[in-house]
């Protein structure tokens, strides 16, 4: 079992429908019919939320999306219509709220890995593949990959892992032409933002991204290059053949699965909350990530 450890109640604001809750965003709808994402600060980890938020965590991700958002959109439009917070909206909702376009969403985690890593390794290590796609011998953990792969995954609900399915799954479902643009636009996203991070130190290793439709048009939407969507390493420390420190969540896996939490992940006892010193840690990792890309402060 897994899922929320204690699942929030949706706010009732004037004007929104509350449509869904995620591990970390809340979805709403206007009278207009436009979606507001709202990124909350909930930490997921292991398949389950945990009881214990990580400060300004929800408004880093939405700020950095925003970011990347312009230095994509000669690439792929993206889902966001602005930043206005509706009237009766609670103050907190500032800056980690967004106004989207409606979409027909795909249902399918559009992954693209320049690296060995996660997922992706314990397959290599056991067929020499990645989601059935053959790489040579010799790869070790955080390896540089020959080229860039896509490897789509099914979207989970909460609670539930994704899992990895082959390029041909995935054209069986949603159709050869469309599985088609997801790759080439996924490669094409991850190449750019691969050369951008780069230059300011870090690696983007591995990231997914969430696409859906708008008519005929592909349009990029949810959250993009984020430490939650994405494996972010320190350049200056990258060594193949260890695993790498990163830029996101590992404080809280780390501490979760030692001793020190109590905590056993294979049973169906949920987690416990998070001792003070893991929060400020996690939190410094996000804002870190922030600035180190953007070259903004974060206030």
């Amino acid at each position: 079992m897994s899922g929320f450890v204690e699942k929030p109640e949706p706010l009732e604001v004037p004007g929104l429908t509350h449509l869904h809750t995620g591990k970390v965003r809340d979805l709403y709808q206007n009278e207009a019919g436009d979606l507001l994402m709202v990124a909350s600060d909930r930490m997921s980890a292991y398949d389950w939320v945990l009881p214990t938020e990580i400060p300004d965590k929800g408004r880093v991700l939405t700020q950095l999306s925003l970011w990347w958002f312009d230095l994509l959109a000669d690439l792929v439009p993206n889902h966001v219509i602005s930043e206005e917070l509706p009237e009766g909206a609670p103050a907190d909702w500032a800056g980690r709220t967004l106004v989207c376009r409606s979409l027909a969403m795909v249902p399918v985690e559009c992954v693209a890995r320049g690296y060995l890593a996660g997922s992706g390794l314990v397959e290599y290590n056991q067929s020499r593949t990645v989601c059935g796609l053959a790489l040579p011998e010799g790869l070790v953990n955080g390896s540089e990959l020959p080229a860039p792969i896509f490897t789509p995954a099914t979207k989970a609900a909460v609670g539930d892992h994704d899992e990895n399915v082959s390029y041909e799954e995935v054209a069986r479902q949603i159709g050869a032409e469309t599985a088609a643009q997801l790759r080439q636009t996924t490669l094409a996203v991850y190449g750019r933002a691969r050369d951008i991070a780069r230059e300011r130190g870090i690696i983007l290793a591995d990231t997914k991204f969430e696409f859906g439709f708008a008519g005929d048009e592909l349009v990029i939407a949810d959250e993009v290059l984020t430490p939650d969507s994405s494996r972010f390493w320190p350049a200056a420390t990258w060594e193949p053949g260890r695993d790498q420190p990163s830029y996101d969540k590992q404080y809280v896996r780390d501490w979760l699965t030692s001793p020190a939490s109590g905590w056993d992940r294979t049973s169906e006892r949920p987690p416990p909350a998070l001792p003070q010193e893991v929060v400020d840690a996690t939190r410094a990792k996000y804002i870190e990530a922030y600035e180190q890309l953007t070259g903004s402060s974060w206030s």
